[in-house]
């Protein structure tokens, strides 16, 4: 990762960082909007995430710049994602207990909102007529064939599907090769495919 090369930066310092960020708000928007708890939406607008995260990256350009670890997008996405997890401790750390009550599907509660909100999002793109009864047992299949998959098969789901990270972003976020990334996609679409189905039909 270190040295990465990055056609947004030039070697010089004088970066137009409020430019760059403004480059890649919508695909920052995204990520907040597929990572949020669920108990979180109408409460924090991604907006004022991002926009705090905006802040922080101001703070920390010059030791950006000067060590480089990763693209500059992916260093953007990092920050935001640190503030994200700022808010969901500020305003869930009190609610851990009776917040179980707002999980629609199965209720196991905070640990379980990763597969639950990667369900929501994958039935969330499937469209075709279908009773809400329907729509809800679809997801349950869904989240449950999520939960048995490896952790890092749900994560590069989100991240290559929902997010849209290339192969690359995706193999330096999760700290693996690239080709690895690649065949570990393939394989975690492959295992859901019997859970999803068709769906996209109808």
């Amino acid at each position: 990762m270190c040295g990465a090369v990055d056609e947004d930066l030039s070697e010089s310092s004088n970066v137009n960082l409020e430019a760059l960020f403004e480059k890649y708000r919508e695909r920052l928007t995204r990520m907040v909007r597929l990572r949020m708890d669920q108990r979180l939406q109408g409460r924090i607008d991604p907006s004022d995430v991002i926009q705090e995260a905006g802040l922080e990256a101001a703070r920390r350009m010059e030791s950006y710049l000067r060590e480089r670890p990763m693209t500059f997008f992916l260093w953007l996405r990092w920050l935001v994602s640190e503030q994200l997890i700022m808010q969901s401790r500020r305003h869930l750390g009190a609610e851990k207990r009776d917040a179980r009550r707002e999980i629609s599907i199965d209720h196991q509660g905070y640990g379980a909102m990763s597969s639950q909100l990667l369900a929501a999002h994958i039935m969330g793109s499937i469209t075709g007529p279908s009773t809400a009864a329907i729509r809800a047992e679809r997801r349950i299949r869904v989240q449950q064939a999520l939960e048995v998959l490896d952790p890092m098969d749900r994560e590069i789901i989100a991240l290559r599907s929902f997010e849209q990270l290339t192969r690359a972003e995706t193999a330096t976020v999760l700290g693996i090769e690239e080709s690895a990334a690649g065949k570990r996609y393939l394989r975690a679409l492959k295992r859901l495919k019997s859970a999803v189905g068709d769906e996209r039909s109808g």
